[in-house]
């Protein structure tokens, strides 16, 4: 009997990691979230989505991890918000995995699954230059815009995972796979992804 599988996709913002989550999804038949998981959070909460969306985007205000913070640092009802926002993402997050096998974009899925078995944590990146084309054309930007736009997300997603895990965005340490989107594109990188799942769903 097959494993049921969990994919999570962390992604440098313009390496196509969520249209390739999207892919292996469909490929695979299994359930895909990304957006639907603040949609549920806002069922579940009092937060409206576009509450949840900017703590998501916005600097945590605290420079140090959440663990180290709440050990040293005098109560903030800001701080105690954002928390609570991750923390029931994270139930989300489980609560979806215990359903079927899926692929989850984002969202540091990675953590709130951590040492599920089947759990296989991917993270995408490619080139700067490539990413800034792929911006530019996506948004109809101009190149300095593009980049602009494409550091502030990166820095945005990393002090975010720092903040809430400890742990450091985009480090191989943190994944099972790190690929360049940008050697095979990401369609032949989806189809790659996918022979590498189906040998690792396989696997006893």
């Amino acid at each position: 009997m097959k494993k049921q599988i969990l994919i999570t996709i962390g992604r440098e913002y313009g390496s196509g990691g969520r249209e390739i989550g999207r892919r292996l999804a469909e490929k695979l038949q299994f359930a895909f979230f990304d957006y639907q998981i603040v949609t549920e959070l806002a069922k579940r909460t009092a937060f409206a989505e576009e509450y949840i969306l900017s703590i998501q985007e916005k600097r945590p205000y605290p420079v140090l991890p959440v663990p180290t913070v709440r050990m040293w640092a005098p109560p903030n009802p800001m701080l105690d918000q954002h928390l609570e926002v991750f923390l029931k993402e994270s139930e989300v997050i489980r609560d979806m995995a215990d359903k079927a096998p899926c692929v989850i974009v984002g969202r540091c899925a990675d953590y709130a699954l951590a040492g599920r078995p089947g759990l296989l944590r991917i993270f995408c990146r490619a080139d700067l230059g490539q990413r800034i084309r792929r911006i530019e054309q996506r948004h109809n930007l101009s190149k300095k815009k593009a980049a602009l736009l494409v550091a502030k997300t990166d820095r945005h997603r990393r002090v975010y995972y720092h903040h809430h895990t400890g742990q450091f965005w985009g480090h191989s340490s943190c994944y099972d796979l790190t690929v360049n989107t940008g050697v095979l594109g990401v369609e032949k990188t989806a189809e790659t992804m996918e022979a590498f799942i189906r040998t690792f769903w396989e696997q006893d």
